[in-house]
């Protein structure tokens, strides 16, 4: 699908993104694997509430930043930003491949207000996640007060009608956090790129805030539920003149 504001791709990110033209980005904003699926299986059984399904989705495994390391550079404008989700263990690796190619290697937490209750009290909460921000001297950045500079946000993970039922995404990101990063990270009528795009959230965020977006997933049920949700955010963009 290809248009002035949307354009999506189903495959194999690592090979689309050679097609992209060179220092075309504005923001790269993505979810990519996180590697946890190996050591998060198996549901949790209540009475008192729907089952918690530990089970994460195959593709969460083997993924290594280094792979995307030249790809993401070629197509990041130099006033561009990068910003990715990132597990615990795969923290180091981000920095180790991506803190020498950046002047700046920073954390955004996401602090989740709702996470997933552990009802044997036997350890923390998996109640934040990290977000990589990178960038370099002369990047875009858009703030407006000191206030908005916080490294560190607060609201629920994804839930209610905004939730894509079929097919569920373990992974899904809630719109309004989304929308504050790309609104902090690029400007109006820049291009946001997503090449893990899962159900599109992002490029909802996006289209939302009057930026174009590319989007890339390899999953055929994930770009089919995500084409749905981003051309219906292009046509809403386009009618509020967005």
């Amino acid at each position: 699908m290809d248009g002035d504001r949307l354009t999506l791709h189903q495959g194999n990110s690592r090979e689309l993104l050679a097609a992209l033209p060179e220092q075309s980005v504005d923001l790269l904003l993505t979810d990519p694997p996180y590697n946890l699926s190996p050591y998060s299986t198996g549901n949790m059984q209540f009475k008192w509430r729907g089952a918690i399904n530990n089970d994460l989705a195959g593709w969460d495994r083997e993924f290594d930043p280094a792979e995307y390391r030249d790809a993401f550079l070629r197509v990041l404008k130099p006033t561009g930003n990068l910003m990715a989700f990132c597990s615990y263990n795969l923290l180091g690796r981000w920095h180790e491949i991506f803190d020498p190619l950046f002047d700046t290697f920073q954390l955004f937490v996401w602090h989740k207000s709702n996470p997933v209750p552990k009802i044997r009290r036997q350890g923390f909460l998996n109640s934040c996640e990290l977000i990589v921000c990178l960038w370099n001297k002369g990047h875009n950045w858009n703030f407006g007060r000191q206030r908005d500079m916080h490294n560190f946000y607060e609201g629920p993970i994804c839930m209610g009608p905004e939730r894509v039922k079929a097919p569920k995404h373990p992974a899904q990101k809630p719109v309004r956090l989304l929308k504050h990063l790309i609104g902090i990270a690029s400007g109006p009528g820049g291009l946001v790129l997503d090449p893990f795009m899962g159900v599109g959230s992002t490029g909802v965020a996006a289209l939302e805030l009057g930026r174009r977006f590319t989007g890339m997933e390899l999953d055929l049920d994930y770009f089919a539920a995500a084409q749905e949700r981003l051309t219906a955010a292009a046509d809403r963009s386009k009618e509020q003149g967005a």
